[in-house]
Protein backbone atom coordinates (compact mmCIF):
# COMPACT_ATOMS: atom_id res chain seq x y z
CA UNK A 1 0.00 0.00 0.00
CA UNK A 2 1.38 3.71 -0.91
CA UNK A 3 1.89 5.48 2.02
CA UNK A 4 -0.63 8.43 2.23
CA UNK A 5 0.28 12.25 2.14
CA UNK A 6 0.40 13.59 6.16
CA UNK A 7 -3.12 14.72 7.33
CA UNK A 8 -2.12 18.54 6.97
CA UNK A 9 -2.18 18.12 3.32
CA UNK A 10 -5.38 15.86 3.58
CA UNK A 11 -8.02 17.55 5.81
CA UNK A 12 -9.78 20.39 4.93
CA UNK A 13 -11.01 22.09 7.32
CA UNK A 14 -12.02 25.74 8.10
CA UNK A 15 -9.39 28.01 9.55
CA UNK A 16 -11.51 30.06 12.04
CA UNK A 17 -13.77 27.90 14.29
CA UNK A 18 -17.53 29.17 13.99
CA UNK A 19 -18.69 32.22 15.95
CA UNK A 20 -20.85 31.12 19.00
CA UNK A 21 -23.99 33.73 20.24
CA UNK A 22 -27.15 32.62 21.62
CA UNK A 23 -29.73 34.73 22.98
CA UNK A 24 -29.99 31.74 25.71
CA UNK A 25 -26.55 32.24 26.33
CA UNK A 26 -24.50 34.91 28.45
CA UNK A 27 -21.19 33.61 28.20
CA UNK A 28 -19.20 31.08 25.88
CA UNK A 29 -15.34 30.42 26.93
CA UNK A 30 -13.42 28.04 27.61
CA UNK A 31 -13.80 25.48 30.93
CA UNK A 32 -11.62 25.40 33.70
CA UNK A 33 -10.92 22.76 36.42
CA UNK A 34 -12.74 25.21 39.00
CA UNK A 35 -15.93 24.66 36.49
CA UNK A 36 -16.05 20.74 37.00
CA UNK A 37 -18.58 20.78 39.76
CA UNK A 38 -20.81 23.23 38.14
CA UNK A 39 -20.16 20.87 34.75
CA UNK A 40 -21.46 17.83 36.49
CA UNK A 41 -24.53 19.60 37.61
CA UNK A 42 -25.40 20.09 34.19
CA UNK A 43 -24.12 16.68 33.31
CA UNK A 44 -26.09 14.70 35.83
CA UNK A 45 -29.31 16.01 34.03
CA UNK A 46 -28.14 15.38 30.49
CA UNK A 47 -27.67 11.56 31.49
CA UNK A 48 -30.96 11.29 32.90
CA UNK A 49 -32.17 11.73 29.67
CA UNK A 50 -29.52 10.44 27.27
CA UNK A 51 -28.70 7.47 29.16
CA UNK A 52 -30.69 6.93 32.15
CA UNK A 53 -29.10 3.67 33.24
CA UNK A 54 -25.62 4.84 33.88
CA UNK A 55 -24.23 8.31 34.95
CA UNK A 56 -20.95 9.78 34.46
CA UNK A 57 -18.48 9.72 37.06
CA UNK A 58 -17.17 13.03 38.21
CA UNK A 59 -13.63 11.04 38.32
CA UNK A 60 -13.88 10.55 34.23
CA UNK A 61 -14.67 14.75 33.64
CA UNK A 62 -11.38 15.01 36.10
CA UNK A 63 -8.73 12.71 34.22
CA UNK A 64 -9.99 15.11 30.93
CA UNK A 65 -8.75 17.80 32.54
CA UNK A 66 -5.92 16.45 33.46
CA UNK A 67 -4.75 14.73 30.24
CA UNK A 68 -1.72 15.90 28.78
CA UNK A 69 -3.13 15.16 25.72
CA UNK A 70 -6.09 17.64 26.18
CA UNK A 71 -5.65 21.59 25.99
CA UNK A 72 -8.95 22.82 27.53
CA UNK A 73 -8.14 25.96 26.91
CA UNK A 74 -8.39 25.53 23.60
CA UNK A 75 -9.75 22.36 23.06
CA UNK A 76 -13.37 22.94 24.96
CA UNK A 77 -16.26 25.48 25.11
CA UNK A 78 -18.44 26.34 28.45
CA UNK A 79 -22.13 27.98 27.72
CA UNK A 80 -23.15 30.08 31.19
CA UNK A 81 -26.85 30.88 30.81
CA UNK A 82 -28.15 34.43 32.12
CA UNK A 83 -28.63 33.35 35.36
CA UNK A 84 -25.27 31.68 35.86
CA UNK A 85 -26.12 27.98 34.88
CA UNK A 86 -23.92 25.67 32.75
CA UNK A 87 -26.29 25.28 29.83
CA UNK A 88 -23.71 23.36 27.77
CA UNK A 89 -20.32 22.01 27.78
CA UNK A 90 -18.02 20.14 25.04
CA UNK A 91 -14.32 19.73 24.35
CA UNK A 92 -12.51 17.80 21.80
CA UNK A 93 -9.40 15.53 22.07
CA UNK A 94 -6.82 14.00 19.64
CA UNK A 95 -6.28 10.26 21.12
CA UNK A 96 -2.43 9.87 22.06
CA UNK A 97 -1.97 6.24 21.39
CA UNK A 98 -1.42 6.75 16.86
CA UNK A 99 -0.14 3.42 15.57
CA UNK A 100 -2.07 2.72 12.69
CA UNK A 101 -4.41 5.74 12.71
CA UNK A 102 -5.18 9.23 14.07
CA UNK A 103 -8.40 9.58 16.03
CA UNK A 104 -10.22 13.01 17.44
CA UNK A 105 -13.04 12.87 19.44
CA UNK A 106 -15.56 15.51 19.87
CA UNK A 107 -17.76 15.39 23.08
CA UNK A 108 -20.45 17.42 24.25
CA UNK A 109 -23.77 17.51 26.31
CA UNK A 110 -26.82 20.62 26.24
CA UNK A 111 -28.48 20.59 29.65
CA UNK A 112 -32.04 18.97 29.05
CA UNK A 113 -34.52 22.07 29.47
CA UNK A 114 -32.13 24.21 27.05
CA UNK A 115 -32.53 21.78 24.39
CA UNK A 116 -34.42 22.33 21.21
CA UNK A 117 -32.73 25.70 20.93
CA UNK A 118 -30.46 25.71 18.40
CA UNK A 119 -27.68 25.41 21.55
CA UNK A 120 -26.40 21.97 21.10
CA UNK A 121 -26.47 22.68 16.92
CA UNK A 122 -23.99 25.42 17.56
CA UNK A 123 -21.77 23.45 20.60
CA UNK A 124 -21.49 20.64 17.61
CA UNK A 125 -20.30 22.68 14.38
CA UNK A 126 -17.51 24.12 16.76
CA UNK A 127 -16.46 20.90 18.50
CA UNK A 128 -16.85 19.37 14.73
CA UNK A 129 -14.33 21.85 13.61
CA UNK A 130 -11.86 21.85 16.56
CA UNK A 131 -11.76 18.39 15.82
CA UNK A 132 -10.84 18.31 12.41
CA UNK A 133 -8.49 21.38 13.25
CA UNK A 134 -6.17 18.89 15.71
CA UNK A 135 -6.32 16.21 12.46
CA UNK A 136 -5.34 18.94 10.34
CA UNK A 137 -2.16 19.73 12.37
CA UNK A 138 -1.04 16.04 12.33
CA UNK A 139 2.06 15.31 10.30
CA UNK A 140 1.51 11.76 10.15
CA UNK A 141 1.07 9.31 7.37
CA UNK A 142 -1.97 7.39 8.97
CA UNK A 143 -5.67 7.37 8.54
CA UNK A 144 -7.29 9.81 10.34
CA UNK A 145 -10.87 9.88 11.86
CA UNK A 146 -13.13 12.75 13.31
CA UNK A 147 -15.24 10.58 15.25
CA UNK A 148 -18.87 11.62 17.80
CA UNK A 149 -20.42 8.87 19.31
CA UNK A 150 -24.29 8.87 20.76
CA UNK A 151 -26.59 6.32 22.42
CA UNK A 152 -28.84 5.02 19.54
CA UNK A 153 -31.97 6.26 21.46
CA UNK A 154 -30.30 9.88 21.11
CA UNK A 155 -31.86 10.98 17.75
CA UNK A 156 -31.15 14.36 18.12
CA UNK A 157 -27.76 14.07 18.05
CA UNK A 158 -27.20 11.43 15.45
CA UNK A 159 -29.09 14.03 13.05
CA UNK A 160 -27.20 16.96 13.92
CA UNK A 161 -23.57 14.98 13.49
CA UNK A 162 -25.35 13.62 9.88
CA UNK A 163 -26.02 16.98 9.14
CA UNK A 164 -22.11 17.99 9.72
CA UNK A 165 -20.90 15.47 7.20
CA UNK A 166 -20.33 12.33 9.60
CA UNK A 167 -21.83 9.29 9.14
CA UNK A 168 -23.06 6.08 11.55
CA UNK A 169 -19.80 3.38 10.71
CA UNK A 170 -20.42 1.18 13.83
CA UNK A 171 -22.28 -0.04 16.43
CA UNK A 172 -21.65 -1.38 20.28
CA UNK A 173 -24.21 -3.28 22.21
CA UNK A 174 -24.82 -3.60 25.63
CA UNK A 175 -25.06 -6.99 27.04
CA UNK A 176 -25.88 -7.84 30.51
CA UNK A 177 -25.73 -10.68 32.91
CA UNK A 178 -27.36 -11.77 36.43
CA UNK A 179 -25.02 -12.92 38.40
CA UNK A 180 -27.14 -15.27 40.45
CA UNK A 181 -27.52 -17.73 37.42
CA UNK A 182 -25.07 -20.77 37.09
CA UNK A 183 -21.84 -19.36 36.02
CA UNK A 184 -19.82 -22.25 34.04
CA UNK A 185 -16.50 -23.98 35.25
CA UNK A 186 -13.65 -23.59 32.47
CA UNK A 187 -10.66 -25.46 32.03
CA UNK A 188 -6.96 -23.33 30.45
CA UNK A 189 -4.02 -24.86 29.06
CA UNK A 190 -2.29 -26.15 32.18
CA UNK A 191 1.04 -23.37 31.65
CA UNK A 192 -2.02 -20.99 32.35
CA UNK A 193 -2.86 -19.58 35.48
CA UNK A 194 -6.19 -17.51 36.57
CA UNK A 195 -5.32 -14.77 39.06
CA UNK A 196 -6.60 -11.65 40.48
CA UNK A 197 -4.67 -8.11 39.38
CA UNK A 198 -2.52 -6.77 41.52
CA UNK A 199 0.27 -3.83 41.02
CA UNK A 200 3.11 -6.27 39.79
CA UNK A 201 0.86 -7.26 36.95
CA UNK A 202 0.04 -4.14 35.55
CA UNK A 203 2.59 -3.10 32.82
CA UNK A 204 2.16 -6.37 31.58
CA UNK A 205 -1.68 -6.27 31.73
CA UNK A 206 -1.21 -2.78 29.72
CA UNK A 207 0.93 -4.58 26.82
CA UNK A 208 -1.89 -7.55 26.90
CA UNK A 209 -4.48 -4.82 26.23
CA UNK A 210 -2.78 -3.40 23.21
CA UNK A 211 -2.02 -6.48 21.67
CA UNK A 212 -5.17 -7.81 22.39
CA UNK A 213 -7.16 -5.10 20.64
CA UNK A 214 -4.83 -4.41 18.06
CA UNK A 215 -6.91 -6.21 15.59
CA UNK A 216 -10.73 -4.64 17.02
CA UNK A 217 -12.22 -1.77 15.10
CA UNK A 218 -11.38 2.01 16.94
CA UNK A 219 -8.83 0.79 19.05
CA UNK A 220 -5.11 2.21 19.39
CA UNK A 221 -2.32 1.29 22.14
CA UNK A 222 -3.53 2.94 25.65
CA UNK A 223 -0.60 4.90 26.53
CA UNK A 224 1.11 4.46 29.93
CA UNK A 225 -0.67 7.84 30.83
CA UNK A 226 -4.19 6.39 30.34
CA UNK A 227 -3.60 3.59 31.69
CA UNK A 228 -2.73 4.85 35.30
CA UNK A 229 -5.15 6.70 35.45
CA UNK A 230 -7.68 3.69 34.37
CA UNK A 231 -6.04 1.37 36.99
CA UNK A 232 -5.20 4.24 39.34
CA UNK A 233 -8.57 5.18 39.61
CA UNK A 234 -11.64 5.31 42.41
CA UNK A 235 -13.96 2.99 39.71
CA UNK A 236 -10.87 0.30 38.74
CA UNK A 237 -11.79 -2.82 41.56
CA UNK A 238 -8.56 -5.05 41.41
CA UNK A 239 -9.60 -7.30 43.94
CA UNK A 240 -13.21 -7.95 40.96
CA UNK A 241 -10.31 -8.27 37.96
CA UNK A 242 -9.05 -10.95 36.38
CA UNK A 243 -5.69 -11.96 34.55
CA UNK A 244 -4.18 -15.30 32.82
CA UNK A 245 -1.03 -15.36 33.45
CA UNK A 246 1.71 -17.72 31.40
CA UNK A 247 5.22 -18.17 33.32
CA UNK A 248 8.00 -16.87 30.27
CA UNK A 249 11.65 -17.20 30.60
CA UNK A 250 11.66 -13.14 32.17
CA UNK A 251 8.74 -13.41 34.10
CA UNK A 252 5.19 -13.33 34.58
CA UNK A 253 3.40 -12.58 31.09
CA UNK A 254 -0.45 -11.90 31.45
CA UNK A 255 -1.71 -13.36 27.98
CA UNK A 256 -5.68 -12.66 29.07
CA UNK A 257 -7.97 -10.33 31.00
CA UNK A 258 -10.86 -8.99 32.25
CA UNK A 259 -11.19 -5.77 34.24
CA UNK A 260 -13.85 -4.18 35.97
CA UNK A 261 -14.30 -0.60 37.40
CA UNK A 262 -17.67 0.29 39.19
CA UNK A 263 -19.49 3.29 40.27
CA UNK A 264 -22.01 2.82 42.92
CA UNK A 265 -23.79 5.97 41.56
CA UNK A 266 -24.96 4.00 38.72
CA UNK A 267 -26.80 1.55 41.08
CA UNK A 268 -29.19 3.87 42.33
CA UNK A 269 -30.49 4.45 38.16
CA UNK A 270 -30.27 0.70 37.46
CA UNK A 271 -31.86 -0.39 41.13
CA UNK A 272 -29.34 -3.04 41.31
CA UNK A 273 -25.81 -3.48 42.12
CA UNK A 274 -23.45 -4.08 39.36
CA UNK A 275 -19.89 -4.53 38.36
CA UNK A 276 -18.84 -2.90 34.41
CA UNK A 277 -16.14 -5.15 32.43
CA UNK A 278 -14.08 -2.38 31.14
CA UNK A 279 -11.80 -4.26 29.23
CA UNK A 280 -11.69 -7.96 28.31
CA UNK A 281 -9.00 -9.38 25.95
CA UNK A 282 -6.97 -12.43 25.12
CA UNK A 283 -3.13 -11.64 23.09
CA UNK A 284 -3.22 -12.88 19.57
CA UNK A 285 -0.92 -16.06 20.34
CA UNK A 286 -3.04 -17.37 22.73
CA UNK A 287 -6.34 -16.94 21.16
CA UNK A 288 -8.53 -19.85 20.77
CA UNK A 289 -7.58 -21.63 23.96
CA UNK A 290 -10.65 -20.56 26.31
CA UNK A 291 -8.76 -17.78 28.46
CA UNK A 292 -11.25 -15.49 28.02
CA UNK A 293 -14.27 -17.13 29.13
CA UNK A 294 -12.29 -18.25 32.10
CA UNK A 295 -11.44 -14.72 32.70
CA UNK A 296 -14.70 -13.89 32.78
CA UNK A 297 -15.85 -16.89 34.70
CA UNK A 298 -13.76 -15.56 37.80
CA UNK A 299 -14.65 -12.48 37.64
CA UNK A 300 -18.35 -13.04 37.73
CA UNK A 301 -17.80 -15.51 40.87
CA UNK A 302 -15.88 -12.14 41.89
CA UNK A 303 -18.59 -10.46 41.93
CA UNK A 304 -21.06 -13.47 43.30
CA UNK A 305 -18.78 -13.44 46.03
CA UNK A 306 -19.05 -9.49 46.75
CA UNK A 307 -22.64 -9.26 46.30
CA UNK A 308 -22.98 -7.85 43.30
CA UNK A 309 -26.10 -8.63 41.37
CA UNK A 310 -25.38 -7.90 37.66
CA UNK A 311 -22.58 -7.76 35.19
CA UNK A 312 -22.42 -4.99 32.52
CA UNK A 313 -20.48 -4.87 29.31
CA UNK A 314 -20.29 -2.85 25.95
CA UNK A 315 -19.38 -5.42 22.86
CA UNK A 316 -18.71 -4.02 19.18
CA UNK A 317 -21.51 -6.32 16.85
CA UNK A 318 -19.21 -6.65 14.53
CA UNK A 319 -15.70 -7.83 16.76
CA UNK A 320 -13.33 -9.79 14.53
CA UNK A 321 -13.21 -11.99 17.78
CA UNK A 322 -16.58 -13.39 17.77
CA UNK A 323 -16.65 -11.75 21.29
CA UNK A 324 -20.61 -11.20 21.14
CA UNK A 325 -21.08 -15.11 20.56
CA UNK A 326 -18.39 -15.69 23.58
CA UNK A 327 -20.37 -13.16 26.36
CA UNK A 328 -24.18 -15.33 25.06
CA UNK A 329 -23.21 -18.32 25.58
CA UNK A 330 -21.67 -17.55 29.22
CA UNK A 331 -25.46 -15.81 29.72
CA UNK A 332 -25.08 -11.89 28.83
CA UNK A 333 -28.31 -10.75 27.01
CA UNK A 334 -28.31 -7.55 24.64
CA UNK A 335 -29.67 -4.36 26.04
CA UNK A 336 -28.97 -0.80 24.39
CA UNK A 337 -26.22 0.36 21.71
CA UNK A 338 -24.52 2.61 21.10
CA UNK A 339 -23.18 4.15 17.61
CA UNK A 340 -19.93 5.61 16.09
CA UNK A 341 -20.19 8.18 13.71
CA UNK A 342 -17.08 9.32 12.16
CA UNK A 343 -15.52 11.61 9.29
CA UNK A 344 -12.67 9.59 7.24
CA UNK A 345 -9.75 11.06 5.55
Amino acid sequence: MSALPPLSERVSVESELPPLAHDDVALWRPATTDDIDAIMLMQREADGVDHPDWVTAREDLVDEFESSHIDMATESVLALGHDGRVVAFGHSAVGPGQETRVQSYAFGAVRPDMRGRGIGRQLLAWLSVRSRQRLAESSKTLPGWALVYAEEQNHALISLAQGLGYEIVRYFTKMERIVAEPIPEIEVPTDIRIVRFDESLSESTRLARNDAFRDHWGSQPTVPERWAQFVGGEQFRADLSWVAVEEAADGPRVVGLALTSINEEDWIAQGSSSGYVALIGVVRDRRGQRIAPACVTALLTSYREAGIERAILDVDTASPTGADGLYTRLGFTASTREVALAIEY
